[in-house]
């Protein structure tokens, strides 16, 4: 792999930039994989890249049925954030958050990681005590947390209405300082182009038709629009698209899926050093480097795969957002963009092995997929090589809702669309 670096750039500046080397190969299926990971988007690149550096398995094929990053990957607010508080869910985070940290000099990739902070606003004080609690937590796992009072949050973000006139009072807030933004793009990119320098396949426009399946079960392979492709370990993570790709195995999972549209607006000057959440509806909002206003809300209330949404929830989130910046009200809005939320029952993701020999699961990330990029990677990519979950993602199994060791962040009962 041509390693990047400011020499490197200066080189080929010097070269008229006729130097570089392809960031991936482009191969043609191979007849059997040591594995085959379906899905190149950041969750199933993440895997293979781990599963090559840390397992050393390197014959490893991604299928990936469009092209890189163009499912769920390009398709969100690009957060991340690791303020989680039920047992399971907070060490998890927690874990992604230190990957995320040296993730760039790790793939030799500038993933535009910026730990900017996010702040979640309170709107009564008996949020601030909810966000006390929560700080605690947190801070028991050695989380770097903090809860900012009035005064203080309005020297920080000025143009946030805490008057006592404001639609919905503000009385403070819960800060995680290493909280941000990451380029989504180039995460795909990065973990694509470190994955193929470790000899992993990545193979694009294979769409996947059919799993395969020996007479007693166990998976053998799969069936693609190019061709048959052998190999006993399968591992879906394919985002929204996940109850389609599980039935082609004859599993069915407790998912729903729904379109979670995110926006942008046009250009401005730095108004926004901080991601922003309205804490009395689920809205939340930061600057990107290009100067747009990003945000988004909740998902659609029903079930569908078309990835846009619908001028309803438009109207919600920009009114949350007016709510808590009344100086936007002449800003455009730029353009918008859906994904796929799979959700599950309590609303965390399922991951580890399944009822199956040989098919592995990742998904039902429903609102989280993006921020557990890297370690569910790296828990993946364990559970793929040696054949059982790793023990961070254990408790995400789907036995239990056979158990009933549910993991409810938010407790709102078996109403996947309100996690």
């Amino acid at each position: 792999m041509q390693r990047y670096s400011a020499f490197q750039l200066f080189k080929q500046a010097l070269t008229g930039n006729t130097g570089w080397q392809r960031a991936w190969r482009d191969p043609a299926p191979k007849p059997r994989y040591d594995a085959i990971i379906i899905g190149g988007g950041g969750h199933g690149l993440a895997t293979a890249y781990y599963m090559a550096k840390n397992h050393g398995m390197a014959n490893v094929a991604v299928l990936e049925k469009g092209w890189l990053g163009g499912g769920n990957t390009g398709r969100n607010t690009t957060l991340i954030r690791s303020n989680y508080i039920t047992p399971g869910n907070t060490e998890f985070f927690d874990h992604s958050m230190t990957l995320w940290q040296g993730l760039s000099r790790d793939l030799n990739y500038n993933c535009m990681i910026s730990h900017r902070g996010q702040f979640v606003l309170a709107h009564s004080p008996e949020q601030m005590d909810i966000y006390r609690h929560r700080a605690n937590v947190m801070k028991g796992q050695g989380i770097d947390v903090e809860l900012v009072g009035l005064a203080d949050l309005s020297r920080r973000i000025p143009e946030l209405d805490t008057s006592p006139s404001a639609r919905f009072p503000v009385y403070g807030a819960i800060f995680q300082p290493l909280a941000g933004s990451v380029r989504h793009d180039a995460v795909a990119w990065g973990y694509a182009r470190a994955a193929d320098a470790r000899g992993v396949d990545i193979i694009q426009q294979c769409e996947v038709t059919g799993i395969t399946r020996a007479v007693d079960g166990r998976v053998t392979g799969v069936e693609t629009t190019r061709g048959p492709i052998k190999s006993d370990r399968v591992g879906i993570a394919v985002a929204g698209n996940t109850s389609e790709v599980c039935r082609l195995a004859g599993l069915r999972l407790p998912l729903e899926s729904h379109c979670l549209t995110a926006y942008v607006s046009e250009p401005l000057k730095p108004v926004l050093d901080h991601v922003v959440t309205f804490g009395a509806g689920l809205m939340y909002v930061s600057q990107s480097n290009k100067g747009g206003l990003v945000f988004g809300g909740a998902i659609e209330g029903y079930n569908s795969y078309a990835q846009r949404g619908n001028l309803p929830r438009v109207q919600n989130v920009v009114t949350d957002l007016l709510a808590m910046f009344p100086n936007l009200p002449r800003v455009k809005l730029l353009r918008s963009w859906g994904g796929i939320q799979d959700m599950t029952m309590d609303g965390s993701p399922l991951m580890g092995t399944t009822p199956i020999p040989g098919l592995f699961l990742n998904g039902g990330w429903c609102y989280q997929g993006f921020k557990a990029t890297p370690a569910a990677g790296w828990c993946f990519a364990h559970t793929l090589a040696t054949g059982t979950p790793h023990p961070l993602i254990e408790c995400f199994g789907l036995n239990r809702f056979e158990t009933g060791h549910i993991l409810e962040e938010y407790p709102q009962g078996p109403e996947p669309m309100l996690h």
